[in-house]
């Protein structure tokens, strides 16, 4: 065969699984969540705008996808493979970048994401397969390395790379790219999609669902949260590109109904406004969820979102304990959250609280606390996850002082109890996160919101009954991969 050399404008992205594919079909988190690479489809549109080629292989999505990737690099030969990396998925990251360097030794490989954007140089201290880190957002960068010869990198700013034995930093990127000029993500470079994701079981009304992002960043600096990404800068869609993006997908893709997965849905009212009025003028016949605080949002706007066709709502608690909270989130106010939980729940929309437990500063009576001030409210649906010390996030510096923690990367994933503060045992703790659960779904309020479930999200409960065992085995066990 010829020789071919690599296509120096064609790069394939790539969505680490961070764990072993055998265990995939046991993995309590994929069969309740299977949620779109929305970074990596984004990065691809962006790339393919400027003039070069992507390609993306979601490892998630397919788990056994190690002969897929070498496949495309045999037959398209790319000169530039990118991943994305949690901090669970970063071994897996670099196991995928030195399998493909195997392939094709003069590889270019780049890796981004809150996880490598939070740890920069010592990435590449830990894992030589990997040339470059892509600190901050990836699109400029991308396409600023794929333009240049190695010797001009130096002039894009957000890339951490190896050059003459030394490790060579450009500084922090600029302002943010403006999100109403980027292209609607590459959804048909998904394979599958929308069929094969799907949003958490429960959380949906109907099928075909899928995710959108329509902001980032967050003008908050709660302990727990990573920054390291968009920092403290905040931006979003407008009302207009936004409803052009679900009217998009409801035409190319058939989709009825959308999990916004920004941080902060509401936090500009006037969009919001403007974007329900468009839904209502101009009915798409779609139904979506988003995430909000209680600071920004009240029940004439939760009136209108109904109007517009929101189905849910989620809210981060975090703790009902007000002082643990006030140890780790700005504007600590349990009566505000009470009283806007009361709003969603009056304005007909299902509501999901976000706690944690085990933060610096949790006892036994502050899990006590959490449950009482829960099981108080009318909130439909919870999500109860491991506190975990992310690097990034402004705790992680001071966290060996709090507690006892265990730095697995493999392991900090929000479902592994990798910190235990001070005064509670791991023990402990996985009873009180067992007894939490367990609690919530004894309520004779939430098991009546499950049967409701019946016609009012009828798919969940078919992927609840086909995998009852995995979501029993997780109940008594608490443990995200089951036994084989």
């Amino acid at each position: 065969m010829p020789f071919r050399p690599l296509d120096q404008r064609h790069i394939l992205l790539v969505h680490p699984l961070g764990y072993q594919a055998a265990a995939a079909q046991r993995d309590i988190s994929r069969k309740a969540n299977l949620m779109p690479p929305l970074g990596l489809a984004s990065l691809a549109a962006y790339a393919e705008q400027q003039g070069m080629k992507a390609g993306i292989i979601d490892c998630f999505a397919r788990p056994d996808s190690d002969a897929e990737i070498v496949a495309y690099l045999r037959e398209h030969r790319p000169a530039f493979l990118g991943l994305t990396a949690t901090t669970s998925s970063f071994h897996d990251a670099a196991r995928i970048a030195a399998l493909a360097k195997a392939e094709l030794p003069d590889l270019t490989t780049l890796v981004g994401g809150a996880h490598v954007s939070a740890v920069r140089e010592r990435i590449l201290e830990l894992a030589p397969a990997i040339d470059v880190v892509v600190a901050g957002e990836g699109e400029r960068p991308l396409v600023g390395i794929m333009e240049r010869e190695r010797a001009d990198w130096k002039e894009v700013p957000g890339l951490v790379y190896r050059a003459d034995g030394a490790i060579v930093s450009t500084g922090l990127q600029g302002p943010g790219i403006e999100l109403d000029t980027l292209p609607f993500p590459a959804y048909e470079k998904l394979a599958g999609f929308p069929d094969l994701y799907r949003l958490p079981i429960f959380n949906y009304p109907r099928t075909p669902n899928t995710s959108c992002i329509s902001s980032r960043g967050c003008p908050y600096a709660c302990s727990y949260c990573d920054r390291s990404v968009f920092r403290r800068s905040f931006r979003y869609n407008s009302a207009d590109y936004l409803y052009r993006h679900l009217a998009y997908l409801k035409e190319r893709w058939h989709i009825r109904h959308i999990n916004f997965y920004d941080d902060q849905f509401t936090f500009n009212r006037e969009r919001v406004e403007a974007f329900c009025r468009m839904l209502i003028d101009q009915p798409l016949g779609m139904t979506f969820n988003c995430a909000v605080r209680a600071e920004h949002v009240d029940f004439p706007l939760l009136q209108l979102m109904k109007a517009a066709g929101c189905w849910m709502v989620s809210l981060g608690i975090e703790t009902g304990d007000p002082d643990l909270l006030a140890q780790h989130r700005q504007n600590a106010d349990l009566q505000l959250l009470a009283e806007r939980i009361r709003d969603i729940h009056r304005a007909g929309i299902r509501t999901k609280g976000l706690l944690m437990i085990g933060l610096p500063g949790e006892t036994e009576q502050s899990v006590r606390n959490s449950m009482d001030y829960v099981f108080s409210l009318p909130i439909d649906d919870f999500n109860l996850a491991k506190f975990t010390p992310f690097p990034g996030s402004p705790i992680y510096e001071r966290i060996h002082e709090l507690g006892t923690f265990d730095e697995d990367w493999d392991k900090l994933d929000c479902m592994h109890l990798q910190f235990v503060p001070h005064g509670l045992t791991r023990e402990r703790l996985e009873e009180l996160f067992t007894a939490f659960y367990r609690a919530h779904f004894m309520r004779p309020r939430t098991q009546w919101g499950y049967v409701q479930m019946l016609w009012k999200s009828p798919d969940s409960w078919c992927r609840f009954l086909g995998n009852l065992r995995s979501f029993l085995s997780f109940a008594f066990s608490n443990r995200r991969i089951g036994d084989a």
